[in-house]
Formats: C-alpha cells, sequence, structure tokens
C-alpha cells in the first residue's frame, strides 16, 4: 500500500500552520519555543517526503543537518528561557522587558 505524496504535504502544511499560529497567539516563551520546533519538524517531514518521492538522499542529509541546528538551537533557547525565568520570575512575553532592570 502506497500513501501519496499529497498526504505528508498537507499533513505537513497542518503542524506548520499550526506552529504559526502558536507562536502568534501563545504568551508563554515556552509555548512559543515548542510552536518553532513543530514549525521546524513540519518542514522535515516535507523534506522527507520529497526525498523519498524522488528516490534522492539529499533531502534526508538536509533534514539531519536541520535536526542539528534545532538541538542547538534548542540548548541556547532553553538556557536563555532559564536565565529569563530566574531574572523575571515570569515566562509571560508581555511581562518581560529586558531594558529595565
Amino acid at each position: 500500500m502506497h500513501v501519496p505524496l499529497s498526504y505528508y504535504l498537507i499533513l505537513s502544511a497542518i503542524l506548520f500552520g499550526l506552529g504559526v499560529l502558536g507562536f502568534l497567539l501563545k504568551r508563554s516563551i515556552i509555548a512559543i519555543f515548542m510552536s518553532l520546533e513543530l514549525m521546524l519538524n513540519a518542514v522535515n517531514l516535507s523534506f522527507v517526503a520529497f526525498s523519498y518521492a524522488w528516490q534522492q538522499i539529499s533531502g534526508q542529509i538536509f533534514v539531519f543537518f536541520v535536526i542539528v541546528v534545532a538541538a542547538a538551537e534548542a540548548a541556547v533557547g532553553l538556557a536563555i528561557i532559564i536565565m529569563i525565568f530566574r531574572n523575571r520570575a515570569s515566562l509571560n512575553i508581555e511581562r518581560i522587558n529586558l531594558m529595565k532592570l
């Protein structure tokens, strides 16, 4: 049984749309961070689907590099989030003003 490429692309578009909505509507830094990761994974799904459909390994290699960059971004992003929480005692994006002490 073969799953059409369009199904993967529709799923990827839905996941990316949910990520964009979460990024625009959420007020917590953690939720925004998770929305960014969801968008990255939606793009990775598209790369893998096209790679499989066209029998090319280059899409999967590109996904590998995106995952490596996302892991580094997650480490740095979580460190920044922890420092903001320690200094401000809040993760609400509206209450964080880094220009004030």
